[in-house]
Order: C-alpha cells, then sequence, then structure tokens
C-alpha cells in the first residue's frame, strides 16, 4: 500500500471518529434540546448578586451562604474581580446580600470560589465553611470557620493533594474531612478540553482526612454536585455528561457503593439537600452547548428539578421550573429554604421564588 493511500486510509478513520465524538458530545450536551418556560409566581432577582451565584447552600436557621464570580476554563464571565462570598439572611423580606469579610491571611486577590459545603460540630455548634477554590487554575479546597455576629469567615487551613487535581463541589462530613468530586480525569488544560471527544467515564470521587486521602468512587462521565442524605448514609452525585444522579452508600471505611441512578434527562450541577425531607434539589442546565458556546441573543436556559423519594423504587422527578433564558441563565445550583427557593447561576443573576 503506498503513502498515500496510506494517509487516505488513516485520515478517513480519523474523520469518523472525530465525526463520531462530535454526536456524542452533542448528545451529552443536549445541544439540540429546546426549552419550554414553566414558572413558579413571585420570581424576582436578588439585587446585588450580578456575576453568578454558583452555589448556595443554607444554614438550619435561614441563612444562605452563596460564592460569586467565578472565573472558569471555558466558561463565560462577566467580571475581571476576585471571586467573593455572600450572606442572605432569608427571614428578612429585604433578601439583601451582605458581603462575608474574610480574616487577614488569607489571599483574596486570587480568589475564586466554586462548590461550596457546611459542616457544623455537634460539640460546640460552630460553623465550617468548606469552598472549592481555584487560584491562578488551581485546584485546592478552602476551610473556614463562619462567624455569624460577625458575619465574617476566619481561614482555618488549604488542602491540596495530587488526588484533588479538578475539584468541582464538595460534601463536608468533619470539620477537616469532605467527598470530593473531580469533574475531570486530566490535570493538563489542553487534555481536560478533549475528554468529551473520549466519552469515556474517567471521573471520580474522593475522599478526604488528614490521615487517609483516596479514591472511593469512580466511573462518572463527569461528576459535578455533590452532597449527603440527612442522616449521612449516602452520598449523591450529579454525572453531568450521563444526565443522572447516583446514589451511593457509605461504607465504614469511607469507601462509596453505587446503589442506584436517577434520570434527569438534564445537565445537572449542584445539589441541595432538604434536611426536613430528604428531597434532593437541583440547578441544571438544559442546554449545555449553549453554556459552554455562549450567545447574549440565545442564551443558555435553566432547569429546576427536585427527586423526592430518590430510595423508593421509583422516585418521582418534578420539573419544578424552567426558563428559556429571558429570567435566568445558566442555572447551577437550586436551594430551598421552608417556602422559599433560592436559584443561582455559573455567570449570570440569582433569582428567587415563592414555591407553590
Amino acid at each position: 500500500m503506498s503513502k498515500l493511500m496510506i494517509v487516505a486510509v488513516v485520515s478517513a478513520l480519523v474523520g469518523v471518529f472525530l465525526g463520531e465524538r462530535l454526536v456524542a458530545l452533542r448528545r451529552m450536551t443536549l445541544a439540540s434540546r429546546e426549552v419550554v418556560p414553566n414558572h413558579l409566581p413571585n420570581c424576582h432577582h436578588i439585587k446585588g448578586l450580578e456575576y453568578g451565584s454558583e452555589d448556595i447552600t443554607v444554614l438550619p436557621h435561614g441563612v444562605a451562604i452563596i460564592s460569586t464570580g467565578l472565573k472558569y476554563p471555558g466558561m463565560m464571565s462577566f467580571s475581571d474581580a476576585p471571586g467573593k462570598m455572600y450572606t442572605i439572611d432569608l427571614y428578612d423580606q429585604r433578601m439583601k446580600p451582605v458581603e462575608l469579610r474574610i480574616g487577614r491571611g488569607f489571599n483574596l486577590d486570587s480568589f475564586n470560589p466554586h462548590g461550596i459545603s457546611i459542616y457544623i460540630d455537634e460539640k460546640d455548634h460552630s460553623v465550617y465553611v468548606f469552598v472549592v477554590n481555584h487560584p491562578h487554575g488551581k485546584s485546592q479546597v478552602e476551610i473556614f470557620r463562619f462567624v455569624e455576629e460577625e458575619n465574617s469567615i476566619v481561614h482555618l487551613k488549604t488542602v491540596q493533594h495530587e488526588l484533588l487535581h479538578s475539584v468541582n463541589d464538595i460534601v463536608a462530613v468533619g470539620t477537616e474531612s469532605f467527598y470530593a468530586t473531580n469533574d475531570h480525569y486530566f490535570a493538563n488544560d489542553f487534555l481536560k478540553h478533549l475528554e468529551p471527544l473520549f466519552g469515556q467515564p474517567w471521573c471520580n470521587v474522593v475522599f478526604y482526612s488528614p490521615e487517609e486521602v483516596k479514591v472511593v468512587a469512580s466511573g462518572f462521565y463527569s461528576a459535578n454536585g455533590i452532597n449527603s442524605s440527612p442522616d449521612r448514609r449516602h452520598i449523591y452525585v450529579a454525572d453531568v455528561y450521563d444526565h443522572k444522579i447516583v446514589s451511593l452508600a457509605v461504607q465504614e471505611n469511607k469507601e462509596l457503593t453505587p446503589v442506584k441512578s436517577v434520570a434527569v434527562g438534564s445537565l445537572c450541577d449542584n445539589i441541595e439537600v432538604d434536611r426536613n425531607t430528604g428531597d434532593l434539589w437541583l440547578g441544571c442546565h438544559p442546554n449545555g452547548w449553549k453554556v459552554a458556546f455562549y450567545n447574549p441573543e440565545d442564551p443558555p436556559g435553566c432547569e429546576v428539578i427536585q427527586i423526592q423519594n430518590i430510595h423508593l423504587e421509583k422516585p418521582a422527578v418534578n420539573h419544578v421550573y424552567t426558563d428559556n433564558g429571558s429570567v435566568i441563565q445558566g442555572c447551577s445550583v437550586a436551594s430551598v429554604y421552608r417556602n422559599k427557593l433560592l436559584i443561582g447561576t455559573v455567570f449570570q443573576k440569582a433569582v428567587s421564588c415563592d414555591l407553590k
């Protein structure tokens, strides 16, 4: 066979592979899905959160903690300023965000907060705030102590480890321990962008404690949001590209065993869990292609999904709120407190709605 023919055959095979991978990528990102609005009553933008509210979690007494200003490779950002943290008192009708002051000794200039989690110490009721941080493109976890009377957080520790190479979200299970999702298999930025073309379930979940760090679950196409059941017996992981939520049982050695998965038909980002009911609340991207290739004339939409009774044979998957981008764009989190729903975004605004 001549060299010219070999080149032609190889080129054809590469073209077939890339074409098939592009089709798979468009399926994974739900590129062609159209969004039909389904709104809730009394929805309004939360003033003061203009550059994203990527993650929102709520303390038991109604104080929401919010991460804003995320700058993530391949994702739109409307601000060059460092990221910030805010609180909102959900009992205050004004719904006014107040910036969290961060104590001395922490580099604010490179702060780039992503996923967040809280842990309340049963002994003294101290509140610890865990924040995924990407300073200068790195991946690390910051541990703070929340001082509510001062609306501030005191930096306690920075966690870096080779297994925590591409952390997206965390769930705290102790004052210094947590589970974390890696949303990419490769640490190299160039290879990260090629991963969807391979379409392989290479991503994982890592358990971290000062005594032990290990991979405890794998087989995810892109492990994103993570949270735990109220009794901490199960961990929930959002596998974005596989359009499902995976429930895993926590073993005594901290390993995670898959129990079941629930198809959601959307690219779900962060997971919040109702402490009273155990329901899962998901901020989702109904058309991920529009998030990755942002066009203000055709913006990405938003979807909020609730999963009830996830451990039953047939959990209820409820599409609670949907918008085509005219109200809110690129939703990443949905957090519920009593009858109030807070919807956060990767790079745009935040919205508050009343639940029906």
